[in-house]
């Protein structure tokens, strides 16, 4: 069970996709596909602070829980092939270990944050409903 409605994890999704979809937004791949740190999440994210969208999807992070904030990045961690279904328990750990106040940040300034998290929630048998968004 997620301790994150599947409702709020697809509207982060939807949120997520029209930030990176525009044109101005530029988040560089890493080598072989590595995470990139929180500070080079903040210094490209620094340039979009005022950007609506950004807002709205920070926004909508940053007022959850720090334990659904958590579960998130273990989604995201999921999706992005670090952990399996098997070993989410793990990832949901080290999420809230690592948890700090720039988790929106974090998971706005990742490549692909939005095909990760959907990722994620169909390895754990959930899916979008569109019904359930907002």
């Amino acid at each position: 069970m997620l301790e994150v409605s599947t409702g709020i994890v697809c509207r982060i999704i939807d949120r997520a996709k029209e930030f990176q979809a525009q044109e101005s937004v530029v988040i560089p791949e890493t080598s072989g596909g590595s995470e990139i740190d929180s500070d080079m999440a903040m210094q490209i994210l620094a340039a979009h602070a005022g950007d609506l969208t950004f807002q709205e999807a920070k926004t909508e992070i940053d007022d959850l829980e720090p334990g659904q904030q958590a579960e998130l990045v273990a989604l995201m961690w999921l999706g992005r092939g670090d952990f399996d279904a098997e070993t989410f328990n793990d990832a949901r750990a080290q999420a809230r270990e690592r948890w700090t106040q720039h988790t929106a940040e974090y998971l706005l300034g990742t490549p692909q944050v939005a095909e990760y998290l959907n990722d994620g929630l169909e390895q754990l048998g959930f899916a979008c409903d569109p019904d359930d968004r907002y």
